[in-house]
């Protein structure tokens, strides 16, 4: 009977560290949500229509580019820099200098 009072008691431990480890893995989640959500607000005061468009798009095939991008029109805004949105052509501008040139591969065949 000692035994069995241990393990339901390991087990009612063991228990109430999940239930709080599942507490804690919602308020992140809902903390996640809630900084996504407030920068796509803070995206779309300063990004065009079209400008967010390209962004969305080119999210497919380059996310590490697009977060760069945003961090740094992100900062720009916070600080102040940023006095009217963000156009289309001004944001391809911006993807050009951040953006790697490619590199042409030629396969010659002999």
């Amino acid at each position: 009977m000692a035994n069995d009072n241990e393990l339901d008691a390991l087990r009612q431990k063991k228990l109430q560290e999940l239930q709080l480890r599942a507490q804690q893995e919602v308020a992140s989640q809902e903390q996640t949500k809630q900084a996504e959500a407030q920068r796509a607000q803070i995206m779309r005061q300063i990004l065009t229509p079209e400008a967010r468009e390209r962004l969305a798009n080119l999210r497919m095939t380059r996310p590490d580019a697009v977060d760069q991008v945003e961090n740094q029109l992100l900062m720009l805004a916070q600080s102040g820099r940023i006095s009217q949105q963000v156009d289309d052509y001004t944001l391809r501008q911006i993807l050009r200098k951040v953006m790697p040139t490619k590199r042409e591969i030629k396969i010659e065949r002999r």
